[in-house]
C-alpha cells in the first residue's frame, strides 16, 4: 500500500505545484525548464546510441540473411494471432507494413538522425513520438538481440518525454513551462527502476545479502572494461562497502524522490552518482546513461542554475503555463496510475519478476517492471568460435579463433570500451556461455554462415581469421577466464583454461547441420528445388 500512495503523493504535489505555476511564482526551486533541458538532451544521446548500434548491426542480425530474419519472425507472429488487427496490437511495429532491408535501414538512419537533432537542442511533442515510434517498431521484432531490460526501459522513458515537449515549438527552451505532473511521473519512474533493481538482489543471491557480490560481478559481468581489473582487485572491504552504496542508491534513495527538497535532491545526486559509477566499471550499452535521465527529474532549476553556464541559465529565464500540455500530462498521469498496478504488485511480491512488460494490457509498453543482476556468477565463461584449414578436424588441428568485438579471446587484449554501442552478439554469446547451443540455435545458423565467409555475420566479429578463403571446419569451445594478477611477467589481461567442447566441429557437407538449417527455415528445403 506504501508503494501505490507513492502514486497519490504524484497527483497531490503535482496539483500544488500547478497551482503555484499558475500564479506565476518565479521559484527555481519549483520550475524545471533546466531540467528539461538536460532531460532531453541526455535522452537524444540516449537515442543516439540506441539507433547507431542498429544500424551497424540489425541487417546482419534480422535481415534477410540475417541470423534471426525478420521475415520468418513475422510470419510465425502472423500465424499466432487470429487477425492482422490482432498481430498489429500485440507486436505494434511499422515492418509490419515492409520488412526488407532496406526499410530496416532507413528506420535506423531517420531514427539516428532526429536522434541527432534532439541532441543538439531541438525537440517537440511529434519529434519525441517518431523516435519513440521508430524504435518500439524495433525491440519487437529484435526478437533475443533485443530482450534486454533497457530496450523497454528506453520504451517508456522516450513515451514519457513526449509530455515534456510542447507541441510545434522545437526551440531548446521553447515558451510553454513543463508540466509539473510529468516531472513527477519522472520520479515514479526511477522509484521503479531502482527499487525493483535493489529488491531482486535482496530476493535473489545470496551473495548481495553477505556483501560479497563485488567479489566476482567485475569479472563476471558481460562484457569488462578496462577499470574492471583495477575495480576486481580492490581491498575486499571496500568491495563490501560498494555494495552497501549500491543498497544506498537502489533501496534507500527512491523513497525520498516523492520527499521534501534536500531529501529529493541527495537523492537525485546519489542515483546519479551511482550510475556513474557503474559507467566506469564496465560495459552495460546505454543502460546506466538511460536510467540517469528520470533520476534528473529530482533536481530543479535553482540546481542547476549553479552547474550550467550563466547564458544559458537565462535562456531559460522566460516560459508560461500551458494548459494543453498540463491537461494531456494529467490525462496520461490517470493512464500511468492504472497501468502501475501491476508493477506495484511485482515490487512487493516475494517472486519478483524484472525487465518484463505486462503486454495484455500494454502493449506498447509504457509502464514495466525493472531490475537488474538478481544473481552474480562466480566464475566467468566464454564460447569461442574457432575455425581451421586442415584436412581432419582433430584436436591437435591448427585451429584458430574469431576474435569478438568485445568479449575477450586474446589473453594479452585488455578489455575494450565499447558502451554505450552495444555489439549483441557479444551479449548473446555470455548468455550462451552458461547454456548450450540447443538453447540459442542462431549459433548454428552463424556456424554456417561463417563457412562461407559470410560478409554479414563477420562484421559482428573484430576480425576474420580466415581473409582470403572460408575455413574447412568451425567449432565452439567453452572456456574458462579470470583476470590476470595486474603486472604479470607476461603482461596479460586474462588467464584461460579449457573446459569442454560447446559445439563440435562442422562443415558445409555435414548433413545434421544442413538438416538443422532447413528445419528452422534458414536453408530452403531440397524438395523445394531452390
Amino acid at each position: 500500500m506504501a508503494l501505490l500512495a507513492c502514486l497519490g503523493q504524484i497527483g497531490l504535489h503535482a496539483w500544488v505545484n500547478l497551482g503555484e505555476t499558475s500564479a506565476r511564482v518565479p521559484d527555481p526551486r519549483r520550475t524545471y525548464r533546466l531540467t528539461r533541458f538536460v532531460i532531453l538532451r541526455l535522452l537524444g544521446f540516449v537515442y543516439v546510441a540506441a539507433f547507431y548500434s542498429a544500424l551497424r548491426q540489425i541487417v546482419p542480425l534480422i535481415g534477410a540473411n540475417g541470423l534471426l530474419p525478420i521475415g520468418a519472425f513475422l510470419d510465425r507472429a502472423h500465424s499466432y494471432y487470429v487477425s492482422s488487427s490482432a498481430a498489429w496490437y500485440f507486436i505494434p511495429t511499422i515492418f509490419w507494413i515492409n520488412h526488407s532491408d532496406v526499410a530496416l535501414l532507413a528506420v535506423c538512419w531517420c531514427g539516428l538522425a532526429l536522434s541527432c537533432l534532439v541532441l543538439a537542442g531541438f525537440a517537440n511533442a511529434p519529434i519525441m513520438t517518431v523516435l519513440w515510434a521508430l524504435y518500439l517498431s524495433i525491440i519487437h521484432v529484435g526478437q533475443v538481440w533485443y530482450g534486454y531490460g533497457w530496450e523497454i526501459q528506453l520504451s517508456e522513458t522516450g513515451f514519457l518525454a513526449i509530455f515534456l515537449c510542447p507541441l510545434l515549438d522545437w526551440r531548446p527552451f521553447p515558451r510553454c513551462e513543463p508540466p509539473t505532473v510529468v516531472i513527477w511521473l519522472f520520479r515514479w519512474l526511477a522509484f521503479r527502476i531502482m527499487l525493483g533493481s535493489g529488491l531482486i538482489k535482496l530476493r535473489g543471491d545470496s551473495v548481495w545479502r553477505d556483501l560479497t557480490a563485488l567479489y566476482y560481478h567485475f569479472e563476471t559481468q558481460p562484457i569488462p572494461n578496462a577499470l574492471s581489473r583495477w575495480y576486481h582487485f580492490l581491498p575486499r572491504i571496500v568491495l563490501k562497502l560498494g555494495v552497501l552504496f549500491n543498497y544506498l542508491a537502489e533501496i534507500v534513495a527512491p523513497w525520498f524522490v516523492f520527499g521534501p527538497r534536500v531529501g529529493r535532491l541527495i537523492a537525485g545526486v546519489v542515483m546519479t552518482a551511482f550510475q556513474l559509477t557503474l559507467i566506469t566499471s564496465g560495459n552495460l550499452s546505454f543502460f546506466n546513461i538511460l536510467t540517469i535521465v528520470p533520476a534528473l527529474a529530482c533536481l530543479d532549476d535553482a540546481f542547476w542554475a549553479k552547474l550550467l553556464p550563466r547564458s544559458l541559465v537565462q535562456r531559460a529565464a522566460a516560459a508560461e503555463p500551458s494548459f494543453g500540455m498540463n491537461a494531456a500530462g494529467w490525462l496520461f498521469a490517470c493512464v500511468v496510475a492504472v497501468l502501475s498496478i501491476k508493477p506495484v504488485e511485482n515490487l512487493m511480491s516475494s517472486n519478483q519478476i524484472m525487465n518484463y512488460s505486462f503486454t495484455e494490457f500494454d502493449p506498447i509498453e509504457i509502464v514495466n517492471t525493472y531490475g537488474a543482476f538478481g544473481s552474480v556468477g562466480r566464475e566467468r565463461m566464454n564460447v569461442i568460435f574457432e575455425g581451421t584449414d586442415d584436412d581432419l578436424p582433430l584436436p591437435s588441428a591448427d585451429w584458430k579463433p574469431y576474435p569478438y568485438l568485445a568479449l575477450p579471446v586474446d589473453l594479452n587484449r585488455r578489455p575494450v570500451q565499447v558502451a554505450p554501442y552495444q555489439p549483441r552478439l557479444d551479449w548473446q554469446m555470455w548468455f550462451a556461455s552458461m547454456a548450450t547451443y540447443r538453447q540459442y540455435p542462431f549459433t548454428l545458423n552463424l556456424v554456417w554462415k561463417l563457412l562461407h565467409n559470410d560478409p554479414g555475420a563477420l562484421s559482428l566479429f573484430g576480425g576474420n581469421p580466415f581473409p582470403s578463403h572460408p575455413p574447412r571446419y568451425i567449432r565452439a569451445t567453452l572456456y574458462h577466464y579470470w583476470f590476470a594478477q595486474p603486472g604479470n611477467p607476461q603482461g596479460r589481461w586474462w588467464n584461460r583454461e579449457v573446459l569442454d567442447s560447446w559445439l563440435p566441429p562442422l562443415s558445409i557437407d555435414d548433413p545434421q547441420l544442413r538438416q538443422f538449417l532447413v528445419a528452422y527455415g534458414w536453408l530452403p528445403s531440397p524438395a523445394s528445388g531452390k
